[in-house]
């Protein structure tokens, strides 16, 4: 084993590779790309999630709104309910920041888009009570029941607020399992009575 490493010494100093300057920077050469895409999508990442906690952040406060508020979920005042929660969740973090939707108790609703608010629903509806339903992304408001009366899939009918907000977002290599056709989201469903 000796004969055979000295062998490759005479031969390398024979062809001039005795010489290791450099080296560090060949494989600072060879290593700097990976840790640059690394860093990248460490921040493309953080960029993903920080969006995520904003807009969960203005459901929060949305949802937060209407249960201050909980006694104007009736056909009355529900309309201007689901318009001031809209906005509170629109721009939570600036003007025109986000897309908001806002049903109250499957009646007024009011949705935002690009800072734009509509309105609709049937503010009778408000009155009533309810025992929403969520499978996945699926929702369902069901038919109007007996306030405080058990629901079939558990807790108690009573009236509530849904929230959602989305915000436009591409990410640079993946969507992380929380970014849909280029759309972040977030939704709650609030028991306010």
């Amino acid at each position: 084993m000796n004969r055979i490493r000295a062998k490759i010494r005479r031969l390398a100093a024979r062809i001039g590779i005795t010489d290791r300057r450099g080296v560090a920077a060949v494989e600072f050469a060879l290593i700097a790309p990976l840790f640059a895409m690394l860093l990248a999508a460490m921040i493309d990442f953080g960029g993903v999630l920080y969006t995520k906690f904003q807009l969960d952040s203005a459901v929060s406060a949305g949802a937060n709104y209407a249960l201050v508020n909980a006694a104007s979920v009736n056909s009355v005042n529900g309309a201007t309910l689901a318009s001031t929660v809209a906005r509170v969740v629109a721009t939570s973090q600036g003007a025109a920041w986000a897309n908001g939707g806002i049903v109250v108790n499957n009646g007024p609703t009011s949705t935002v888009t690009s800072g734009t608010a509509v309105a609709s629903g049937t503010a009778s509806n408000a009155d009533s009570c309810y025992c929403p339903t969520t499978s996945g992304s699926t929702f369902s408001w069901g038919s109007a029941a007996t306030c405080s009366s058990s629901c079939p899939s558990g807790g108690l009918a009573g009236k509530f607020v849904r929230i959602s907000a989305s915000r436009a977002y591409t990410p640079m290599f993946s969507s992380y399992g929380i970014v849909s056709s280029h759309t972040i989201t977030a939704t709650a469903l609030v028991q306010v009575q």
